[in-house]
């Protein structure tokens, strides 16, 4: 008997999508709205996508020019078995800035472990960045001071990668880890609590189901996609930074930021609830973010 066909993929954001090649390959992006210009990266898991910047686009394209990419090995980019690597990721950030008319400074957001690669890119050439947003980002929690690594070294357990990829179980074993009540549980770890946005659980299913989307998380699962000199890079930035975290579910520990907490161009802000506070509590991540953006003025 044969498998039901995988449903195509809709859209995540309803806006204009735009395709292009660059550095890290054919690469896709949503784009709304007229004014001053942002960027808006979503997370990097076993079932990332755009649509986990849906509230904040929709927020945004009221009033500002908006850019959602699909990061490589997910929606609409290219998902092909390749190296996948913070270099790559932070090389499709670049991409997706040239896509952006015009040398205004942009307001760049980024979700989770996407904000490693974003201060990357920022570091690399900072007069494209009026002011970067990482939402609930990696590299600052307990331990994080160790991440000193000499530049490109990642967090990748050997060999881990290669037991994943084996031909024998990659797909069967990435469609387990992509069940729909697997997605669902991940979720709740992530907001601390039962609550989880069903639209985002049900592009969850969708795009975990395509064809080659098991390529990129498997990178990620094996931590070659988190970045060992970190802490340098964030160190580096010199344009406004804020940082609004979780303070529930798996992603609380915020124990490594005093350092940031400290420095004149961070503002580092708990806001209550998990790990996506613009889908848990949309009223204070926007007043907070709305704040932190006209301050800049």
């Amino acid at each position: 008997m044969s498998k039901d066909p995988v449903p195509p993929l809709p859209p995540a954001l309803e806006a204009e999508r735009c395709e292009f090649v660059g550095r890290a390959g054919a690469q896709s992006y949503y784009v709304a709205g007229e004014g001053a210009p942002m960027v808006l990266l979503h997370s990097i898991n076993a079932a990332g996508s755009a649509f986990e910047m849906r509230p904040i686009f929709e927020h945004y394209r009221r009033t500002r020019r908006v850019y959602v990419p699909d990061l490589p090995g997910f929606g609409f980019s290219d998902r092909s078995m390749r190296d996948y690597s913070p270099r790559l990721y932070t090389d499709a950030v670049h991409d997706m800035l040239d896509q952006v008319p015009g040398d205004a400074p942009v307001d760049a957001m980024a979700l989770s472990l996407a904000s490693e690669y974003l201060a990357r890119a920022a570091s690399e050439r900072p007069e494209r960045y009026r002011s970067l947003s990482f939402i609930t980002p990696t590299g600052f929690n307990r331990g994080a001071h160790k991440m000193r690594a000499p530049e490109g070294e990642t967090r990748e357990v050997k060999g881990l990668y290669t037991v994943f990829t084996v031909p024998l179980w990659r797909r069967g074993l990435y469609r387990t880890l992509v069940r729909p009540g697997v997605v669902r549980y991940f979720l709740k770890r992530t907001s601390g609590s039962d609550y989880f946005d069903e639209g985002l659980a049900a592009y969850c299913d969708l795009t975990s189901h395509q064809p080659g989307a098991e390529n990129a998380p498997y990178a990620f699962l094996s931590a070659r996609l988190f970045s060992k000199d970190i802490r340098d890079v964030y160190e580096r930035l010199k344009m406004p930074v804020w940082v609004p975290h979780a303070t529930k579910g798996d992603f609380k520990d915020f124990s490594g930021a005093d350092w940031a907490r400290e420095a004149d161009n961070w503002t580092v802000q708990a806001i209550e609830g998990g790990a996506l506070p613009h889908f848990e509590v949309p009223e204070a991540f926007f007043a907070a973010a709305d704040a932190f953006l006209f301050g800049l003025d």
